[in-house]
C-alpha cells in the first residue's frame, strides 16, 4: 500500500530574512539548515524544523527566477509546494507517468530520490513527492536530506508541535482535489458539500475556493499548538492579530490548532 506523509512546506518570499524573523519570533521555531545547492536555480533558502515535519522559505536573488515569475502570478509572498514523503517512489513515478503528469523538476542524491511536478498538471500549488531511502528512513524523527544532517537538534516545539494540513485555492476545487487525488492514490473526502480534502499519515490537504483576492495557490497552513497564549502574544507584538483561530503572515493563512 502506498502512503504520503505531509513532510515539508515550502513557502516564497520576495526578502527571506523579515519572513524568517516574524516565523521565528512568532512560532518559537529555529533555523536548522540553509541549503547552498538552492543556488543553481537563483535562490536562498532557510529550513526550519516543526516537530518532525519542515518549513522552507525560499527567496529569489537572480533575474528571472521560477520563483520569481510565480511571486508575480501568485501577486506576491505566499505558499509555493507541499512537500510529502513515500515509502516507493518507483510506484509513485508509474502511477504520475500514466496520468499524463509532467515532472518539473526531478534528483537523485546520496538517500534521497526528489519528483516535483509541473504545476500546470497538478493545479492549485507544485507538489512534490520525494522519498527518504535506506536504512532509519520510516520512522516518524527519520533524516530528511532537504533539512540538512542535523535539523533535531534545532528543534523546539515549545509552541508549535507539527503541521497540521495545508490549504489550496482553486478556481476549480473539486476538479483540483480530483487530479491530486488520482496522483496521491487517495480518496477524496469532505466534510460539507463545499469543503473536500485528502487525509494524509501525518496532515491533509484541503482544496477549497479561491476566497483572498489571490489566483489559486498554496494559501493556508494549520499548525497544532502546545502553547497557542505563547503565538498570540507574539503574534501581538508584531501587530498581527489572531480572528478565528487564524493570523495572516506572508501571504498565508496561519491557522491555530
Amino acid at each position: 500500500m502506498m502512503t504520503l506523509r505531509l513532510r515539508q512546506i515550502a513557502l516564497v518570499a520576495r526578502k527571506l530574512r523579515p519572513l524568517e524573523m516574524a516565523l521565528t519570533e512568532i512560532f518559537g521555531i529555529q533555523p536548522c539548515f540553509r541549503d547552498p545547492a538552492v543556488a543553481e536555480f537563483g535562490l536562498i533558502n532557510i529550513l526550519l524544523p516543526i516537530g518532525n515535519q519542515f518549513l522552507e522559505i525560499v527567496s529569489p536573488v537572480a533575474d528571472n527566477t521560477a520563483a520569481e515569475r510565480y511571486l508575480e502570478r501568485r501577486d506576491g509572498d505566499g505558499g509555493y509546494m507541499v512537500i510529502t514523503q513515500c515509502d516507493d517512489h518507483d510506484a509513485y513515478r508509474r502511477r504520475v507517468a500514466e496520468l499524463g503528469v509532467r515532472i518539473a523538476h526531478e534528483f537523485k542524491a546520496d538517500g534521497f530520490l526528489n519528483m516535483q511536478l509541473h504545476p500546470r498538471d497538478t493545479g492549485g500549488s507544485f507538489f512534490e513527492i520525494d522519498q527518504q531511502t535506506g536504512g532509519g528512513s520510516r520512522g516518524d524523527d527519520d533524516p530528511w536530506v532537504p533539512a540538512g544532517p542535523d535539523w533535531r537538534r534545532w528543534r523546539d516545539t515549545r509552541r508549535v508541535t507539527g503541521i497540521a494540513g495545508v490549504e489550496i485555492q482553486a478556481a476549480d476545487p473539486e476538479a483540483t482535489a480530483a487530479r491530486w487525488a488520482a496522483i496521491a492514490g487517495l480518496p477524496i473526502e469532505q466534510d460539507t458539500q463545499s469543503s473536500r480534502h485528502l487525509t494524509l499519515v501525518d496532515g491533509r490537504i484541503d482544496f477549497v475556493p479561491c476566497q483572498d483576492g489571490r489566483p489559486e495557490g498554496l494559501a493556508g497552513i494549520t499548525l497544532t499548538c502546545a502553547d497557542r497564549g505563547s503565538v498570540e502574544r507574539w503574534a501581538s507584538k508584531r501587530g498581527i492579530s489572531v480572528q478565528n483561530d487564524t493570523l495572516a503572515l506572508g501571504g498565508m493563512r496561519w491557522r491555530l490548532a
